[in-house]
């Protein structure tokens, strides 16, 4: 069972619940921001894009003291998986559950576009079981806050704990400066926390989940771990 947090200003969580429940048929519900608690049948959280709280004060800030973190901060501290996207990414590093701090563009522009991403560690991580070395995805951006940012320290951290997930690549997979949309350091597009069941990232997967949208690379993350909590 996916669940889908609903806060004022999310515009994707629709997005979200049609990818998991149409699209990879699995099961779906939404839980609003002020709910407290997480049902025993949850097993993986989304935290959907858009403008909580119309991102006054920073982005994700007012999210943060939401009744529903406490229960998805419980959530994940018990093992359960969450996912934040865009706008949960930056959630989540407000409120703690991943490490580091989300810095304007370097254009200082809002960006949306189509940008390519790979996986740093394919098929080896639940949320990228189903990736293959090597394979670049094409997934669309839509942020003005998507600068990564943290000390050297937990950057050293992230790197030597295989907790950067995806990174922003060109088409033949290289990663370059010119291939980073946002100036994020090391082009790091996703990240996990040291136990690996809380992914952030700034791409958006939902929105390319089917053919009928043009693109269905973002398909496979759902797919990635809906098979791992299955055990399939």
């Amino acid at each position: 069972m996916f669940a889908i947090v609903v806060f004022p200003g999310s515009n994707c969580d629709h997005d979200c619940y049609h990818a998991v429940k149409h699209v990879i048929n699995r099961p779906a519900r939404f839980i609003w921001h002020k709910d407290t608690r997480i049902d025993k049948d949850v097993k993986v959280v989304i935290l959907p894009g858009g403008f909580s709280h119309g991102d006054y004060l920073r982005a994700g800030a007012l999210a943060r003291v939401s009744p529903i973190i406490k229960a998805v901060t419980d959530f994940a501290n018990g093992g359960g998986f969450v996912i934040g996207i865009c706008n949960g990414f930056q959630i989540l590093l407000e409120s703690g559950l991943l490490p580091g701090a989300m810095l304007n563009n370097r254009a200082l522009k809002f960006i949306c576009k189509d940008v390519f991403v790979k996986a740093a560690n394919p098929g080896k991580t639940p949320f990228t079981s189903g990736y293959s070395d090597g394979m670049v995805l094409k997934l669309p951006i839509a942020h003005a806050e998507g600068n990564y940012y943290a000390d050297t320290g937990t950057i050293d951290s992230l790197s030597k704990n295989n907790q950067i997930i995806f990174t922003y690549c060109d088409k033949d997979g290289a990663v370059t400066d010119e291939a980073n949309p946002n100036g994020a350091l090391l082009s790091i597009a996703g990240i996990s926390n040291k136990e690996g069941n809380v992914l952030g990232m700034m791409p958006h997967p939902e929105r390319a989940s089917e053919e009928i949208l043009g693109n269905s690379d973002g398909r496979l993350l759902f797919e990635s771990i809906a098979r791992h909590v299955e055990g399939t």
